[in-house]
């Protein structure tokens, strides 16, 4: 291999290599296991979330792969509704076209030209990842099959008493003309007002103060021309006595009532609230008990009605409430209604005051636009019943949430769910299945055959329904429309329920709910079995990535590097403020002032899951990725060492000749088996950030740091013999061997360059690692002693290289050691390892202390209760020892008084377990010892 670790060429090659042979498909003989991809925006490109998700859901699809399980990890886009329509709107109208000036058909076709020709941005960026997905069956949310699956499950559901059409409040997006969802709604955060409007008082009536109006307090002075009453709490002293009479609603004339409602709290404003059920989700759910009509002011522009729309709850027009507007104000935006509205409250002495109010703003994410709160005639989902099933599917057991604590988020959503909207005033979505006849009457069906079929309806006149569906709907059917429901495919019969769901806590209810409540209904069968939700990608100090904070992190600019210049552009491009675009480039010239390195994905991908803990969000450290890359150059450099001692060399790869394995050998073996097990049972619970951390531990503490040192005298000694250099080569690569599949999971593609180099020699054969089998530990491996022996050793060895480097005493200088106080079993352990030590740590000599013989002045290390002395004389300067002794005085002084503090609290003691409380006596009585060794020693180099 090469001498430097290079990923990208390597990268690029092996991800073609795997897809075009067909090894991401399902092919394992195992009992199926399932994955779909979150689908992506089509529009979208990759960011950080991105590739923490699909990290995590490869790390599992490899793992479950090697384990033999029939694995399918499914990806797919989604035709993200509103992003996209607004994309290629933007698009025309560059070119001074609209949608409207081209009609429907036309659009629609714009729209898959451009989908063909960009949409595919995302798909590319995955494979960069690394992503072991199957392409072969990549989905798309309108592609002919999921689009026959939306209808079908619109029509079931309808037919099922779960889809109608009513009149309700919405999210209304006042610039595309749309509902939207509430996670299309951002909440900005404003200085805005609050004014104070008197009401007068009806029939003479009085407020217990003597007054004849109320004061009621509002961020929305334009929406009283839609009051429909004002509310007080029915327990407020000062209002009680007035619930049940009316107010005279200025400027409009009419009366409407005050009701008493909890809602209201006393203490803020005057403790009286304007209801406007039909521009406000609060007003509206008052106006729901209260049997409130609902006056709607607006037109789908929020621009006021010459004449408002009054309708009772059910969504029918009321006739008997006459709720006329002012001519002043027909036709005015809602903001300019505002401005007049309030300059006509202060003209008549209606105005009370204007106070400074903080603001949480609606807009959509997409349009910046304010939400307008609006009555429109939709679609719904009646999702109480649904509902209920998917409540008893998480209660039950049968799907499971990781961490446990998002089912009580899922369960308070579930608990409290509303209908769903599921119409959007688009173009470019799936088409709601519904027609019209000439009256006004609906009719639902798979197309227009089956419903003049159904209904007899022969030649009449029909039109279909212009809205199309929400995007969460299509996509809520993912885990089985994917795999070809509404027919009962092999693939479905196969891979469904799906496994494990990856997600973050942000769509609990959006869509994984979503999904479990359609499922549930519509095929009887869970969608998944496990939902593992991670935390959110933050950046180093904890803020949440965005383009106006100037903190995103592009996951392919780690992978490739990106200079300084390019980042400065990336970041700023398209800001409208000059100032925030110079802040930015500021402060990120301030933290990449050399750009971004080239990391390559295998470093990338090993940190995002070393990250990944259960459910916390995550801090994104720039310095772990260049760790994690430290850790890919160790492994590669440890492989070309293997490489060096075993290629052309006898590895005892057929397994039928002799070999002898030295303590040293077993050791490894035996850590090996450790590692296995650890790394496989954290990976079974999700726990991604302690599997990586047990196995960077042994490769780099273990495998690396010691077991490479301590073979060399037997690879390096021709006179060692045959059996024993056979066992020791033998070991070396089959450990390496297991490392590579231990980490495939985590970085994919250094594993399978290395593993393609030292497969013979481990004597493993197959074309690629991502198809091995995954190790499992080997009890019979484990070896206590052989851990035992190479720990004294290692003990040992660190106790003369910490003198070494305390005293300065060059490698390139033989040391003589004197061992004192050497118990048996250190007298058995020097005399078989007499010889490693003696070559690895460049002794003269070493020599056990004799029975009544004073120790040299020496520096001192201790390995168990035995003391490591190095002779001092022509080495040492007596003044540094001195400072380095009192130096670990200190340190244990102060280690026995915090460990004899807490045992000496007998709060502690009472509560602690008895093991525990051993554990710290043994670790009091074992630092007191230390203490006086050390102690003594100082004394008699002081007294020289």
């Amino acid at each position: 291999m090469d001498k430097t670790y290079q990923p990208h060429a390597l990268e690029t090659s092996w991800y073609q290599t795997w897809e075009s042979r067909g090894y991401f498909a399902p092919q394992g003989s195992g009992e199926p296991y399932t994955i779909m991809i979150p689908p992506p925006n089509v529009t979208g490109s990759l960011h950080m979330g991105h590739g923490f998700n699909n990290a995590i859901m490869d790390a599992l699809i490899r793992f479950r792969r090697m384990q033999g399980r029939n694995t399918l990890w499914q990806p797919g886009t989604d035709h993200a509704g509103i992003a996209t329509q607004m994309v290629v709107e933007r698009q025309l109208a560059a070119q001074g076209v609209s949608r409207h000036d081209l009609g429907r058909e036309q659009f629609l076709k714009k729209v898959w030209e451009w989908k063909g020709e960009s949409g595919g941005t995302i798909t590319r960026q995955i494979r960069r990842l690394g992503s072991s997905v199957d392409w072969s069956r990549e989905r798309f949310t309108m592609d002919d099959g999921l689009s026959e699956a939306v209808k079908e499950a619109f029509v079931r559901l309808h037919e099922d008493g779960l889809i109608y059409r009513g009149k309700r409040l919405v999210n209304w997006d006042t610039k595309l003309h749309t509902a939207i969802s509430d996670l299309e709604v951002e909440s900005h955060d404003e200085k805005g007002s609050l004014w104070h409007l008197r009401y007068p008082l009806a029939d003479g009536a009085r407020t217990a103060d003597g007054k004849d109006y109320l004061v009621v307090a509002t961020t929305r002075p334009e929406t009283m021309l839609g009051d429909a009453a004002v509310a007080v709490h029915p327990e407020d002293e000062r209002y009680k006595a007035l619930i049940g009479t009316f107010v005279e609603l200025p400027l409009v004339g009419r009366r409407i009532p005050i009701v008493g409602d909890d809602y209201c709290d006393p203490s803020f404003g005057t403790g009286c609230v304007k209801i406007t059920p039909a521009h406000d989700f609060n007003d509206y759910e008052v106006g729901k008990r209260h049997a409130l009509p609902l006056i709607n002011i607006f037109d789908k522009n929020a621009a006021v009605l010459a004449s408002a729309q009054v309708f009772t709850l059910d969504g029918s027009v009321d006739h008997a409430l006459q709720a006329g507007i002012p001519a002043d104000y027909a036709g005015l935006d809602r903001f300019e209604a505002r401005t007049r509205i309030v300059a006509a409250f202060e003209a008549a002495g209606l105005l009370e005051k204007i106070d400074d109010h903080a603001l949480k703003v609606p807009k959509g994410d997409r349009s910046g636009t304010i939400i307008e709160p609006w009555l429109t005639d939709q679609w719904y989902v009646s999702t109480q019943p649904l509902a209920e099933k998917a409540i008893a599917a998480v209660e039950s057991g049968e799907i499971q949430f990781v961490p446990k604590q998002y089912e009580n988020m899922y369960f308070s959503w579930m608990r409290d769910i509303q209908d769903w909207c599921i119409s959007r005033q688009l173009w470019w979505g799936h088409r709601i299945p519904a027609w019209y006849d000439e009256a006004g009457n609906v009719y639902v069906g798979r197309d227009e055959a089956e419903v003049r079929r159904k209904h007899g309806l022969g030649e009449a006149a029909l039109r279909q329904d212009e809205d199309v569906l929400d995007t969460w709907f299509s996509s809520g059917l993912w885990t089985f429309s994917t795999l070809g429901w509404p027919q009962q495919t092999d693939l479905l019969k196969t891979f469904h329920p799906t496994d494990v769901l990856v997600t973050g806590f942000d769509i609990i209810f959006f869509w994984v709910a979503r999904m479990i409540m359609l499922s549930t209904h519509l095929t009887g069968q869970i969608p998944f079995k496990t939902v593992y939700v991670h935390g959110l990608i933050r950046d180093g100090q904890g803020q949440k990535m965005s383009k106006s904070k100037g903190n995103v992190l592009d996951p392919l600019d780690i992978v490739d590097g990106i200079d300084l210049e390019s980042l400065v552009a990336k970041r700023t491009s398209g800001m409208m403020q000059p100032k925030l675009a110079e802040k930015i480039a500021k402060q990120t010239r301030a933290e990449f002032p050399e750009g971004i390195a080239s990391y390559g994905t295998d470093a990338l991908r090993f940190t995002f899951l070393s990250l990944a803990t259960t459910g916390r969000d995550v801090k994104f450290d720039m310095g772990r990725v260049e760790g994690y890359r430290n850790f890919c150059n160790k492994l590669w450099n440890a492989a070309n060492f293997v490489i060096e001692n075993t290629d052309g060399r006898d590895t005892g790869a057929t397994g039928d000749a002799a070999v002898e394995l030295s303590a040293v050998d077993r050791w490894i073996l035996s850590a090996l088996q450790r590692c296995e097990q650890d790394v496989t049972r954290h990976l079974d619970a999700f726990r991604f950030d302690l599997a990586t951390q047990a196995l960077y531990e042994f490769v780099w503490d273990e495998y690396c740091a010691w077991y490479l040192e301590l073979v060399k005298p037997v690879l390096w000694d021709d006179n060692a013999p045959l059996e024993r250099q056979r066992g020791t080569r033998r070991t070396l690569v089959r450990v390496l061997e297991v490392i590579l599949r231990l980490a495939h999971p985590f970085m994919p593609f250094i594993t399978e360059e290395i593993w393609q180099r030292i497969k013979a020699q481990a004597g493993q054969q197959g074309d690629t690692l991502m198809l091995q089998p995954w190790p499992v530990a080997d009890q019979g491996k484990v070896d206590a002693a052989a851990e035992g022996d190479i720990e004294w050793v290692k003990t040992f060895m660190l106790g003369v290289r910490q003198i070494r480097g305390e005293m300065n005493i060059s490698m390139a200088k033989r040391i003589d050691v004197v061992l004192g106080n050497a118990s048996d079993a250190d007298r058995r352990r020097l005399g078989s390892f007499e010889p490693l030590l003696a070559k690895l740590a460049k002794l003269e000599s070493v020599r056990v202390l004799g029975t009544g013989e004073d120790a040299p002045m020496s520096a001192t290390a201790l390995v168990g209760d035995m003391q490591v002395l190095v002779p001092m004389a022509g080495l040492i300067d007596k003044g540094a020892e001195l400072a380095r002794l009192d130096k670990e005085i200190a340190r244990l002084d102060g280690e026995v008084k915090r460990v004899g503090g807490k045992l000496g609290n007998e709060a502690f003691v009472a509560k602690a377990p008895a093991e525990v409380i051993d554990k710290e006596r043994a670790k009091l009585l074992e630092a007191e010892l230390a203490l006086g060794k050390l102690a003594e020693q100082r004394e008699k180099i002081a007294n020289l």
